[in-house]
């Protein structure tokens, strides 16, 4: 009987680069191309597949960011309308658990374009956004396991996070530009993706499928494939955890805290005194109220985190999720 959580573990980083890429996939399950494209489209209607795409390594290309705001609750609605009316966001959600409770990640082409989004938000909200850039990631994105059993630290994880190491920013021509704007959207569920995306990059498929791979063997693009939505497929808590860390010790500290099962991703951020004092990142997903307790309670049985400064911050709502967008705003396929 066909599984198609073993599709999608497969898909999740190894979709391939040539011009009938779904044919293939379903070659592999014994699938005719119409069921695997026919599957895909159900999902991503559902909401279950935000796309088939690209998870770029943060600040390869372009320059993107953590933020957080301080927000009453009568004025939520309203703030989270105008933070994601803004296309420089790619993700908000409500966490319980501190007084900063409004968590969104911006990006921008660079840096400069990115403090303007963050001042046009502090101007228009009244309160400027704490902003946390990456500092150093100890686990990154991976995937989500749909193996029954199995952690977010599954048998295909793509990396270790002790030797995680983080790509040499490429320099970017504007063909590089149009590429990484034609890939925010997704994939085509056609059969033809990559003429597709060629098209509208201005490039030869050839070219586009050759730049694509340059980008997944450097690291440039952490991640190539199907981006699941963790909520659908069972991963129904999302939590932050965050502690202050003796800077002299953080590393070490985050290197350990990311092999914990059901840490999706841990970095180093830098703190914002006095209103923000925590250095040490760690994100869970888990899928039942017991594996979250038994991930804190790991995380509370190391020394070096045992009497932290900590705070647990549950996400209680999902306003927007999608991927970060980079480039200028281009026509749909």
């Amino acid at each position: 009987m066909f599984d198609e959580n073993k599709l999608y573990q497969r898909i999740q980083h190894d979709f391939p680069l040539h011009a009938r890429p779904y044919l293939s996939t379903g070659e592999a399950f014994d699938l005719a191309e119409h069921t695997v494209l026919s599957l895909l489209a159900r999902d991503v209607g559902s909401g279950r597949i935000s796309r088939i795409g690209a998870v770029f390594a943060p600040n390869t290309i372009g320059a993107s960011t953590v933020a957080a705001l301080n927000i009453p609750v009568a004025r939520l609605e309203r703030v989270v309308e105008r933070i994601n009316d803004d296309p420089a966001i790619s993700q908000s959600h409500v966490r319980d658990g501190h007084r900063f409770n409004l968590w969104f990640v911006a990006g921008a082409r660079d840096q400069v374009l990115l403090d303007e989004v963050l001042n046009r938000i502090g101007a228009d909200v009244g309160q400027r956004p704490i902003d946390l850039p990456l500092e150093r990631e100890y686990r990154a994105d991976l995937g989500l396991p749909l193996a029954p059993g199995h952690g977010c630290h599954g048998p295909d994880a793509l990396d270790k996070p002790s030797s995680l190491k983080h790509p040499v920013r490429p320099a970017l021509d504007e063909a590089d530009w149009r590429l990484a704007a034609a890939l925010e959207v997704g994939l085509p569920l056609t059969p033809h993706p990559y003429h597709a995306l060629a098209r509208r990059s201005g490039l030869s498929l050839p070219e586009t499928l050759r730049r694509l791979t340059a980008w997944r063997q450097s690291g440039v693009i952490r991640r190539f494939g199907a981006i699941l939505r963790h909520r659908h497929f069972g991963y129904t808590h999302n939590v932050m955890c965050v502690w202050n860390v003796p800077d002299n010790r953080v590393d070490s500290v985050g290197v350990r805290l990311a092999q914990v099962p059901y840490v999706t991703m841990c970095f180093r951020r830098p703190r914002r005194l006095p209103t923000w004092q925590y250095n040490l990142f760690a994100m869970v997903h888990a899928r039942s109220e017991q594996e979250l307790a038994t991930t804190l309670a790991r995380f509370h049985a190391m020394d070096d985190l045992a009497h932290a400064p900590s705070a647990v911050l549950r996400a209680s709502h999902c306003y927007k999720q999608r991927g970060t967008h980079y480039g200028s705003v281009m026509p749909e396929f």
